[in-house]
């Protein structure tokens, strides 16, 4: 079999076909949903650090890197001195800062530059090797057969990446729309593959900030690891499908775009019931602790328990600028309610938002846009 002759971009095929424009109907205006339910939740840094931490985790499951929500939350509550974080938790949490520090790279250059990129996966990989330089990369199956060999020689490299670049970012390149763009761009970087670790995870990420650099969320909110998860089999499918063929595949490019669109349609849908269902909790929440808490109580506080899922008294202390006392008599008031639950971890005690959690372990049930009453929490405990 011929080796895959990664193509410059853009492509030289006719990918709307209505088949695709159709599906981008559908995808662009779950999206459009998304982006505004978004404007619900009036603090946009919980968003951006719950959902971003579940993207980290979906996105880390595609290559086997399992954690649990408990140990998710929990690790990124914690500081390393107080608590032994697994090895599965750290590398979520290293994606979840990969992605939180390209988003904001992105909104402050207005471009996704093969120099962000390069942050990017630095910070998953905590290393500075840059872009493959050395032969000898190959995808393999898991019984050793080779599978894909990706370019070889580093300046091949290095113009395949400028290209790309220069697709991402100059929209007089290209007059398709930014979703079919997406998931050209997805397929060529995973090609190219330009580093030795972390390609897929990167890619990913990519994905997310593409939408953000293109206005369709203003947020990196949709997690799309979710359904490559839940479709991995057909995602490497398709990918290889493209490769293999290698001239004349303008077919294999339809059905990945499907494909992609297809799942983002689907991951729009379920980050727009969690939203919806975060909002919902916020207003719960807001209803017993305002006449708990009366005078005292202060909007900072819901803040806090739903930036921090696993929150704590020096959280307190900080975000609302009161002292340890004060800090302590919030959260014993707060487990009168019945709306957290402590646990110790190591030497500290932390503070659980039942329902919050209970939200995030049941989003994969698509059969119900319900969300646990705030009575039923005391059955949590």
């Amino acid at each position: 079999m011929m080796p895959y002759n990664i193509p410059n971009l853009p492509l030289s095929y006719d990918l709307e076909t209505k088949a695709v424009l159709k599906q981008l109907n559908n995808a662009t205006r779950a999206l459009a949903e998304l982006k505004g339910v978004a404007l619900t939740i009036p603090n946009e840094n919980i968003l951006v650090s719950t959902l971003t931490l579940q993207e980290a985790k979906d996105s880390s499951e595609v290559e086997n890197i399992v954690t649990t929500q408990d140990d998710l939350y929990q690790g990124a509550a914690a500081s390393l001195s107080e608590y032994a974080i697994n090895a599965a938790t750290k590398e979520v949490l290293n994606y979840r800062e990969a992605l939180q520090h390209g988003f904001h790279l992105v909104k402050d250059k207005g471009v996704l530059t093969s120099s962000v990129i390069k942050e990017i996966q630095k910070l998953l990989e905590h290393n500075s090797a840059g872009f493959r330089s050395v032969p000898g990369t190959s995808l393999k199956r898991s019984d050793g057969k080779t599978v894909y060999t990706p370019p070889q020689d580093k300046q091949t490299i290095l113009n395949l990446m400028d290209n790309l670049e220069i697709f991402i970012n100059d929209d007089r390149v290209s007059e398709l729309d930014p979703l079919i763009k997406l998931a050209i761009i997805h397929h060529q970087f995973e090609s190219i593959h330009p580093f030795y670790d972390g390609n897929g995870r990167t890619g990913r990420i990519i994905c997310v900030l593409y939408l953000v650099l293109t206005g369709r969320l203003d947020l990196p909110i949709l997690y799309l690891s979710r359904y490559i998860t839940h479709n991995k089999g057909e995602y490497y499918r398709l990918i290889q499908a493209i490769r293999d063929k290698n001239e004349d595949n303008a077919t294999e490019w339809e059905a990945w775009i499907l494909f992609m669109l297809k799942g983002i349609e689907e991951t729009a849908i379920e980050t727009t019931r969690l939203v919806k269902g975060i909002s919902k909790l916020m207003a719960d929440f807001k209803s017993v602790l305002r006449p708990k808490f009366g005078k005292l109580y202060r909007h900072e506080l819901l803040n806090n328990l739903f930036f921090h899922p696993y929150t704590k008294v020096e959280f307190l202390e900080k975000e609302m600028m009161v002292s340890r006392v004060t800090a302590n008599r919030y959260l014993n008031s707060l487990l009168e309610t019945g709306l957290v639950d402590r646990v110790k971890l190591g030497k500290a005690y932390y503070y659980m938002n039942i329902p919050l959690m209970n939200l995030f372990m049941n989003v994969s049930d698509s059969s119900s846009d319900d969300v646990m009453p705030i009575e039923s929490v005391s059955q949590l405990n």
